[in-house]
Parts: structure tokens; sequence; C-alpha cells
């Protein structure tokens, strides 16, 4: 299947740099495929197992192609290239040669088939792993004898591979379970299958059971992310699928394998478990179901065969060329959106920039919340010249992907020495303290700042704070108020004990700890104790009488 293999290369390379633009979860490809694989795996054990396989892939190929954005988004246009011509083929088989090209020429031109073959994801080589599995399971039916056993280890090894790439591609396993089920195959391809399948399931056992331990990766997702392409795909495919014309159901027959019975579980059970799953604990995301395309591809594929096959025999061809004009002509605004920084959910580069911009050299810069850190992480360039205020351990050294945070009087202290900060926001006012860190961040701002301006761009808004000098009853120390500090709830800190850490010369001379230096050095004038105001002594070597107590 050349043809559906040349479009889909063509249309991945077309504005395959999107504006030289790059979005959050390809700066984390970008970023830990620069690693090397020892650190890719101490990485993996923090966060993002699920994806160590496809960064190790990626790893090499930056090695030998450089670390660019045609060579993070190359392999995705290929594998998709691969993956139309395993549609085209398994149409072919299934349905006829005009079939096979046609459900290969729609594959290609899907917005989300196109959307995915230009990011740097695992999410292309998934589907065309899942492809190429799902015509060896094909291919294997029909052949029940003892030596045709590695037709079904090459359906198994590829299964795997794609479920190594990506957990929830043994979806797909399932749906190829009640493929042959519905197509009523005979017990030793069911045995054989099943043998393949527990192979399978083994194999990502190891990867499932460690992964579960970051399960936290996914609690961002607070319901399903973007469903309306898988729903209205869904239900297109069962209206092919199920359709009589001229009373019978022209997918429904022909070969031990019937397209619909092959299309329509691979095209409807991974989301609709998804889905499923949901409503208990959050888990769809569109991408996670990129190989449902090779559902709807092939059944409409089959349809427009049907449909050119009507036309022909009416002798009305020309209503053919005009209805292919108006799909293309439909499609062509949700393609030219797609090649946008817009179409993603953020744009690290013009993030980046906006910092470079708003930020001034000896700034502080702050990330609301800390994860946020892997939006400018991607070009250093970006923050070099500020200071990351509640960074304690930088990505590289601590092997993750947004740094290790300092303790949460440590984050306000170091503010307060700052009289500018930077902040990288959440787009929308949705960000709620999850952590003491984003309490003491968020108070100490509240307290102790005042908004100076906020520039918005796709994914973040990045706000200028500056310190507020203006003594109110909320103020923090040098204020004349009783200190942010104090304040931050999670810390459970009175106010006089507060005042102690702030004030009392003998924390700042006696002990060796960072964080009792740091509260030394904040400028507080004095120390308010319920009605008592005591001077702040400026040398902690004259002490001569010790601090009163609140009782």
């Amino acid at each position: 299947m050349i043809a559906p293999l040349l479009l889909t290369i063509a249309l991945g390379l077309w504005g395959i740099r999107r504006d030289n633009t790059m979005w959050g979860d390809e700066s984390a490809t970008y970023q830990l495929a620069h690693r090397d694989l020892p650190q890719i795996w101490r990485t993996a054990q923090h966060i993002d197992l699920v994806h160590a396989l496809y960064y190790a892939v990626m790893h090499e190929l930056f090695g030998l192609f450089g670390g660019g954005l045609l060579t993070l988004r190359l392999p995705s246009v290929l594998a998709m290239s691969a993956a139309a011509s395993g549609v085209g083929l398994l149409a072919l088989r299934l349905a006829g040669p005009r079939a096979g090209l046609l459900a290969g020429l729609v594959f290609a031109v899907l917005p989300q088939v196109q959307k995915y073959a230009q990011e740097g994801r695992s999410y292309a080589m998934v589907c065309a792993l899942v492809t190429w599995a799902t015509y060896a399971l094909v291919v294997s039916v029909p052949h029940r004898g003892r030596r045709r056993w590695w037709r079904w280890a090459v359906y198994g090894s590829t299964m795997l591979l794609a479920c190594l790439l990506h957990e929830f591609a043994v979806l797909a396993l399932l749906a190829h379970g009640v493929t042959l089920v519905v197509s009523r195959v005979p017990r030793p391809v069911l045995r054989a299958w099943s043998a393949a399948a527990a192979g399978v399931v083994a194999g990502l056992s190891p990867l499932a059971v460690l992964s579960a331990g970051q399960s936290a990766q996914v609690s961002w997702i607070g319901g399903p992310v973007r469903p309306d392409y898988f729903l209205v795909a869904a239900v297109v495919g069962v209206v092919c699928a199920l359709a009589p014309v001229k009373g019978r159901r022209p997918l429904g027959a022909g070969g031990p394998v019937r397209l619909s019975a092959l299309a329509v579980p691979i095209l409807v059970l991974p989301g609709l478990l998804l889905l499923t799953a949901s409503l208990v604990k959050p888990l769809f995301v569109d991408r996670y179901v990129v190989p449902s395309n090779i559902g709807i591809a092939l059944l409409l594929g089959a349809w427009t065969d049907l449909f050119l096959g009507f036309l022909r025999r009416r002798r009305s061809s020309h209503y053919a060329w005009i209805a292919a004009v108006a799909v293309l002509a439909a499609l062509v605004p949700t393609s030219l959106s797609l090649r946008t920084p817009q179409s993603r959910s953020n744009d690290v580069t013009a993030i980046g920039a906006a910092v470079r911009e708003e930020g001034r050299p000896g700034d502080g810069l702050l990330y609301l919340p800390g994860r946020h850190r892997i939006l400018t992480a991607a070009n250093p360039e970006d923050t070099r010249l500020l200071t990351d205020l509640a960074l304690a351990q930088d990505p590289v050294s601590s092997n993750t992907l947004a740094g290790v945070e300092l303790p949460a009087q440590r984050i306000a202290a170091r503010m307060l020495r700052f009289d500018r900060i930077v902040a990288v926001r959440d787009p929308a006012d949705t960000h709620a303290p999850a952590n003491p860190q984003e309490e003491a961040k968020t108070s100490t701002l509240r307290r102790c700042f005042r908004e100076h301006g906020t520039t918005r761009v796709n994914g973040a808004r990045i706000t200028v704070y500056v310190r507020d000098h203006t003594p109110s009853p909320k103020a923090c120390p040098g204020s004349g108020g009783p200190g942010v500090l104090g304040q931050v709830g999670a810390l459970r800190i009175t106010p006089s004990q507060t005042a102690n850490r702030l004030c009392s010369p003998w924390a700042a001379w006696h002990t060796r700890s960072v964080r009792a230096r740091d509260l030394h050095s904040c400028k507080v004038d004095t120390c308010h104790r319920g009605t008592r105001t005591i001077p702040r002594p400026t040398d902690p070597g004259r002490l001569t009488t010790r601090h009163q107590s609140q009782h």
C-alpha cells in the first residue's frame, strides 16, 4: 500500500515544525532523551516508567541524528505511515483491493492521525505496532497447523512491544479476543491466541506492577479528556457496520474474520473500557485510544468502496468526485489548525520566551505548581538570569522531571529576599495548594507581594510580582505585621513561634541549620508577641537578656 504511506508522509512533513514550538509532553521527551540510558532508567523509578522504553529509543535516535525538532517528530511520521500501510493491507485482505486503498487513504487524513503523526510521543509507534499485530492476527487465523506457530509468535511479540511502549495498548489485545469470539473461529485458533495473549500479559505484568506505584501521574485527569472525537467515530463506525444495504449487511460476510467483526471491537472497546473506568477513577484521554482509528478507517474505507460501486453502476461517477472534493474541503480547516501551536494544550516555547521577556537579571522565579518547571526546562537560556526560589535539586541530578523543592519555610524565607518575582502559573485560577510548599508560595505572594502585570500565553500565565512594603494587618516580615511564615497553615507555626524564629538572635547564631540562617536574614525590625513588642537585636554576640515568651 504505497499510496497511503506516501500520503501520510506528505501530511506528516507538512508543517512538522509547528512554528518551531513544542508542548509540555514533547518537552518531557526532549529532556529525557538527552539524558544517558542509566539516567533514563533512574528517572523512570520516580516518574514516567510507562514511557521508559520510548525515551530509550529516542535517546538512541538523538545520538544518531541529533536532538532537534525533526528528530523528535519524524519517527512519529514514519510510524504513522507504516500504520496507514497496515490498515490498507488489512482492508485489502478483508474487503478487496479498492477498499484497501480507500481505507489506507481515509486513515491518513483522519484528524487524530494527522495530529499524533507530528507529535514527539509514543502514540504513533503504538498505533503502528497495534496495526501490524492486527494484520498478523488476521493472517494467522486460517493457519492451524503446528508449523504455523511462528505467525502467532510474531503476533504476540508485536503486541508485547506495543504494550511496553504504552500499557493501554493491552486494550487492543482484548478487542482482538472479542473479534475471534464473534467470528466463531475454531478452538485451535482460540487456544493459539490465548497462548500468545498470555505471553503478552506475562511480559507486561512487571511494568504494570511497578508503574502502579506512579498512578499519581494521572491524577491531573479530572474527567474524560477530549472524548468527542472518539464518541463520534464510534457512533459512525457502528452505523457503518450495522446499516443494511439492500436487505443485507455488506460488511458482515467473507472470510474467517469479517471486516466489521475486526473493526468494531478495536474502534469501540478500548475507549468504552476507559470511559467506564472513569466512573471510578478518570482515565480517558483521547491519545490513549489512538489505535481506535484503525477501526473507523476500515469501516469508512469499505463503505466508500460500496458507495463508489453504487455510483459506477448508475454511471454517476462525477458525484464521487464532488463528494471527495467536499470531504477534503471540510478537512482543510482542521488540518491547518492542527499545525499551529494553539492546537496543543500548551506551548513551552512561548512560555519560556515570556519568562525571558518579563524577567530581569536577578529576579526570583517561582512555579505554581512546581511541576510547571518542566515548561521552561527545554531551553535553559530562558531562565538563566533568574533565581529559582524553590529549587533544592535540579531535575537531572535528582532524576526527576521537575526537580526537588525546598521545605516550605525555606521557600517563604527565600522569597522575602527578593523585590521582584516572576511566577509561572496555571492558565486559569484553578491552582489549589496541594502541599506545604505550594501553600507557602501562594501565602507569601498574597501577603507580601502585589501583582504588577500578567502575560497570558498558551498553557500558562506569566505574572510579575513586586514586593509590597505598605503596612497592613496582613503584612509580612519587614512591614510591621506578625509575618507570613506564621500564616502558612500547613507548617502549624503560631505567631509567637514565628517571632522566636524570625527575631531570636540566638537561633541565628547558635544553630548551624540553613533554615535558621535564612529566617534570621529576613529584614524584621520588630517582633510582635501578643501586646508586647521587643526590638530585634542586631548582633547575636551581644545577647545579654533572654527573650520573653508568650504564655
